[in-house]
């Protein structure tokens, strides 16, 4: 993303000086096929340009002696941006980056093109990490910390390039001075990093999600013959993180070879890997790691399933709710099975869940949108 260009020039279309240098607003497209296009005194860009490199990326703003100065905006191929201050035509200074949907994931400064300082990482589901980069501009050290989507909640510990070595729970508050503090609330417990495997759940797996804890508890459900549910601790917004679903990592294949009354709990992750939280671990007495398998299905929900990056587990799924809910309220989500039979199996959904879609259609007259979440 650096503004300096050490391309030959190849193509300039706009007024020259005397000495046949770009003197004016010029398009000058070079060996490597980047482009720029902006104000030109004699050879050298001063005033605004843009340049349109190769790859689909630009980067814009507004350059003095042929060096970007002040403001820029880089944008990446994928529609992301990264607003950072330049001096001498390298990021010195504040800077934010969004993703492709304008969505905040990084708040910090640069020191010659790299990460510095104190600096915030976003992920998409509200999360973060935050603490001091080190000489790479990688997140590791002893002081960082994930804060939950809350904003308030934390982990504070030891991180290795953003990813949870050992932490323990914190209160985070902001000071005037823009910088985060935390409080250490339970010096006791030591969270670790625990992603699953095919064959481990978890090697904590009674070490209950603290976030989670706060927000669900586990009750006998309201819906007939559905066992156990999940239900709201307090009254919470609209598109709050509820909940969140952990379970071994399988593959779609084998998910598909096996009978429906095995695959109660499995939940699409990807493309290539499947949730899954076989027996006994459906027990809370086995598993209460995380939570978010025991909400029961409902053509009607009050919450859906979002991906999520959790300081523990790693990427997996939550439970997000798409209207208010009050305390005491049942979480559903739509499990959004397929509703014609395929190739790989000749009944598409569980029994159960055939019947109350047949239930559902004959009281609606419609057919639940949804695709095969397990």
């Amino acid at each position: 993303m650096d503004s300096d260009d050490d391309n030959i020039e190849e193509v300039v279309e706009g007024p020259l000086d005397e000495n046949d240098q770009p003197h004016g607003f010029c398009m000058v497209t070079y060996s490597s096929s980047d482009r720029f296009e902006g104000h030109f005194v004699h050879g050298e860009k001063n005033g605004k340009g843009k340049f349109f490199f190769f790859d689909g990326s630009t980067l814009e703003g507004y350059y003095m002696d042929d060096a970007l100065q002040g403001q820029g905006v880089y944008r990446y191929e994928d529609g992301g941006s990264l607003h950072g201050t330049y001096v001498d035509g390298e990021l010195n200074g504040p800077a934010q980056e969004y993703d492709q949907d304008s969505r905040l994931i990084f708040k910090g400064q640069y020191k010659d093109n790299i990460r510095c300082g104190l600096c915030w990482f976003y992920y998409s589901d509200r999360g973060c990490v935050v603490g001091e980069v080190n000489d790479e501009g990688e997140l590791t050290g002893n002081h960082v910390a994930y804060v939950y989507p809350d904003g308030h909640m934390a982990l504070l510990g030891s991180f290795v390039d953003g990813e949870l070595i050992e932490a323990r729970l914190s209160s985070l508050t902001v000071q005037e001075n823009g910088r985060p503090h935390f409080d250490i609330v339970d010096n006791s417990t030591v969270y670790s990093y625990d992603k699953s495997t095919s064959t481990c759940i978890a090697n904590h797996r009674l070490l209950p999600d603290p976030y989670e804890s706060q927000h669900v508890y586990v009750g006998q459900s309201l819906i007939s013959g559905a066992g156990e549910g999940l239900f709201a601790k307090t009254d919470t917004d609209p598109d709050t993180v509820m909940a969140f679903y952990n379970g071994v990592r399988i593959t779609h294949s084998e998910v598909d070879s096996r009978d429906w009354s095995v695959n109660g709990n499995t939940i699409s992750l990807d493309e290539e890997t499947v949730i899954d939280v076989p027996e006994p671990f459906n027990q809370t007495d086995k598993y209460c790691a995380s939570l978010g398998h025991k909400a029961n299905h409902s053509f009607s929900p009050n919450c859906k399933y979002d991906p999520f990056v959790h300081p523990r587990f790693g990427l997996i799924k939550c439970v997000r709710t798409i209207r208010a809910v009050q305390k005491d309220e049942e979480l559903t989500v739509a499990y959004g099975y397929d509703h014609e039979p395929s190739a790989k199996s000749e009944l598409p959904a569980p029994e159960w869940y055939i019947k109350e879609l047949q239930e559902f259609q004959e009281r609606n007259g419609e057919v639940p949108a949804g695709t095969k979440a397990c």
